[in-house]
């Protein structure tokens, strides 16, 4: 019993960790990342663009006009 309640509790920490550790990765705008022998390259600007047009609010009022 104690067993599984401990092993639930390590599998729950280490995904809550991953997923922690994600999100840090995604908000670092580094366009170039590389761990041993994995060599990450990604494309920031296009990332930081999307960003900015998520964070805008959008009007439905005038979404409605423009049809």
């Amino acid at each position: 019993m104690i067993s599984e309640v401990f092993w639930t509790g390590l599998y729950t920490s280490l995904i809550g960790f991953s997923i922690a550790l994600a999100s840090q990765c995604y908000k670092s705008k580094c366009s170039q990342v590389e761990i041993g022998c994995i060599k990450i390259v990604r494309d920031t600007t296009a990332e930081e663009e999307l960003d900015i047009q998520q964070r805008q609010p959008q009007n439905p009022i005038q979404s409605q006009q423009g049809l």
